[in-house]
């Protein structure tokens, strides 16, 4: 089993069901212990904001907030840089333990040992 998790997710409200796979995937990975890493870009960008998941309605999944603060609870999530940008997201708007960083970090993690990546 890999070591660390790294996960992006691009889809938001416009896919739905991709969307709350990722994050569902990414919470039952670090309740299992897993160290997970949730990069959220594209759509899934708008999550970094305070009250943005509880928004996200999609049937017989696990609410947005819940699935959130399990990841943070063990792991992390970043808001990719170019994405918030474009939204006009600073690291003053978005939820406690969120960060903002770019691309290079994002292959950092993704290439270190032990580490699988998936992309939603």
């Amino acid at each position: 089993m890999a070591k660390k998790l790294v996960i992006k997710v691009t889809a938001g409200a416009d896919a739905p069901e991709r969307c709350s796979q990722a994050f569902t995937v990414a919470s039952v990975a670090a309740a299992s212990g897993v160290e997970v890493s949730l990069w959220l870009t594209g759509e899934s960008s708008w999550f970094a904001l305070p009250g943005r998941a509880a928004e996200f309605e999609l049937p017989h999944a696990a609410p947005l907030p819940d699935l959130i603060d399990a990841v943070l609870a063990t792991g992390s999530i970043t808001l990719c840089t170019q994405c918030a940008a474009r939204r006009d997201i600073t690291s003053e708007d978005v939820l406690a333990g969120v960060r903002i960083a770019g691309a290079q970090v994002f292959v950092q993690e993704a290439m270190g040992d032990g580490v699988q990546a998936l992309v939603y």
